[in-house]
């Protein structure tokens, strides 16, 4: 099975109360591609990069079986960049600086093997790009597509939006987000408003507290992996959809029991990845270490009934 992956590739200058690192290598597209390949090994890529970006973080994406055939190299321009600083709650932040560079003029353009991937997993991009995405693929009809969104866009794009929403099965977002969106403030009822939007499925993501999906009438709750040590959270959210598209493209099952597995392990690589600045943590870990956390996570919810 193949997972295409859609969205940005960055630099992030980052500032918690715990620590800060100034331009380190981030965006959507690469906590999800590093946290699928401990899933499958075959990755497709699509972005876009200026000259600037470091072509040993390129080579590592390949050794993990990225296909950077659609990734974009503009030699006349800058990547991406992100500036942040978070409060210490680790939830709410303030953004510093903004610098679209090469991204602003991103038109993203799918290779021919690309349109066949099985699992698509479009990031925070604008809907007019991930709609884009989707009419390229040859196989839109048999693709496995989950699409991530955020308040930005449902504030100056929601008609857009809600076009792009209708043609996915799964749609990841956070509880801010659901609440926006269906204008319920109850989570089951949020889900259930946006059930009538178009996705079969839907994930509400809530931090460190956990993740919720839903599908019709069933509910899975995900509890967050209590941790001694959070870093920064940042790409904590693109990191769960890459272990959680990651899984389902390696089992190859999308019944709602295989997503309730895949939640846990889009859960655990969350949890790696919080626990140091930027993609490091992705980077050191083993499938024993995922293993080990995931039979951790299994423990938070197992209970007796006397």
């Amino acid at each position: 099975m193949s997972l295409l992956t859609v969205g940005t590739m960055a630099f992030d200058s980052i500032e918690t109360p715990f620590g800060g690192v100034d331009k380190v290598v981030g965006g959507a597209c690469t906590y999800i591609s590093w946290a699928a390949s401990y899933f499958i090994d075959k990755i497709n890529l699509v972005s876009i990069v200026g000259s600037d970006f470091p072509d040993d973080e390129l080579d590592a994406l390949k050794k993990r079986g990225v296909d950077l055939s659609g990734l974009e190299i503009k030699q006349d321009g800058k990547t991406f960049f992100w500036a942040g600083k978070y409060h210490y709650n680790m939830i709410s932040r303030d953004t510093l600086t903004t610098d679209l560079n090469v991204l602003d003029d991103f038109n993203p353009v799918l290779p021919q093997h690309f349109k066949s991937s099985d699992f698509v997993m479009l990031g925070n991009l604008t809907p007019d790009i991930q709609d884009q995405v989707l009419n390229q693929l040859s196989s839109a009809d048999r693709s496995f597509v989950a699409l991530d969104t955020m308040n930005f866009w449902m504030d100056i794009a929601m008609d857009k939006l809600l076009e792009v929403i209708r043609k996915v099965d799964v749609l990841i977002i956070n509880d801010e987000e659901a609440r926006q969106l269906s204008g319920e403030y109850s989570l089951v009822n949020a889900a259930k408003k946006i059930h009538t939007l178009g996705p079969k499925y839907l994930i509400i993501k809530k931090g460190e507290h956990g993740a919720m999906l839903f599908n019709e009438s069933k509910v899975f709750f995900a509890p967050g992996l209590p941790l001694a040590e959070v870093k920064d959270p940042t790409g904590a959210g693109d990191t769960f959809a890459g272990g959680f598209m990651g899984y389902l493209a390696k089992t190859e099952d999308t019944s709602f029991e295989n997503m309730k597995r895949a939640l846990i392990y889009g859960s655990t690589m969350a949890s790696f990845c919080v626990q140091e600045f930027g993609i490091e943590n992705l980077k050191k870990i083993n499938q024993d270490k995922i293993d080990k956390r995931v039979k951790a996570f299994s423990n938070l919810v197992k209970f007796d009934i006397p």
